[in-house]
């Protein structure tokens, strides 16, 4: 399989890190949506970020779409829980992490697409306060206790969590300050020091990072 896209992407990121613990062999190729616009065109026409390659030729997008497909094919692993219970919070999880990526995404493209002269401070406001929400809402999950995610416990809400928070505070963090989501803050700490997410670093860069 190909993976394709950057890593800068928490979409990317997440698709890759996932891929990883669930023990599926891939090839990853740093295409820019931008810089590589015509490159990217000719493996997916839509050129949307994550692209996936499949061994037989097929090409998927969303990462939430490849990960459905790539749980289907892992080797007897899945980062999504079997008990009902764990099942609906991870899923409640997962849906706030993907809120936080879509809302930090859209500030970055409003921030270093859009002329500041023609941004729209009402719109800018409203999604800033939508990502609030969605990181108020996760720091509350996390007032039991923090997930061992070193420790095998880290499923596809937790992941997902931390590969957005650290986007989050890399692009917009003016808008969320790490001082007010401790919790979060220390699970993408932890998160960070994992095998998986150091050989897929934040940035330009490509998997596998030596590690």
């Amino acid at each position: 399989m190909k993976l394709i896209g950057m890593l800068d992407s928490p979409y990317v990121r997440r698709v890759a890190i996932s891929l990883q613990l669930l023990d599926l062999p891939f090839e990853h190729q740093p295409l820019s949506v931008f810089s590589a616009f015509e490159r990217f065109r000719e493996i997916n026409p839509a050129v949307k970020a994550p692209t996936l390659v499949c061994d037989d030729g097929t090409v998927l997008m969303d990462s939430t779409l490849i990960l459905q497909y790539a749980e289907s094919i892992a080797p007897g692993r899945s980062l999504l829980p079997s008990d009902p219970q764990r099942l609906l919070r991870c899923l409640r999880v997962t849906g706030l992490a993907l809120a936080a990526c879509e809302k930090s995404v859209q500030i970055v493209y409003e921030r270093k697409l859009r002329p500041e002269d023609a941004r729209y401070r009402p719109w800018l406001e409203r999604i800033g306060n939508q990502l609030l929400a969605a990181y108020g809402e996760l720091e509350r999950e996390l007032a039991s206790g923090l997930p061992d995610v070193g420790g095998g416990a880290v499923d596809q809400g937790w992941l997902t969590t931390a590969v957005a928070w650290h986007f989050s505070r890399r692009m917009a963090a003016d808008i969320v300050p790490e001082d007010k989501y401790p919790a979060l803050a220390a699970l993408s700490a932890k998160a960070e020091t994992l095998e998986a997410f150091r050989a897929a670093p934040y940035g330009d860069g490509a998997y596998p990072l030596r590690v």
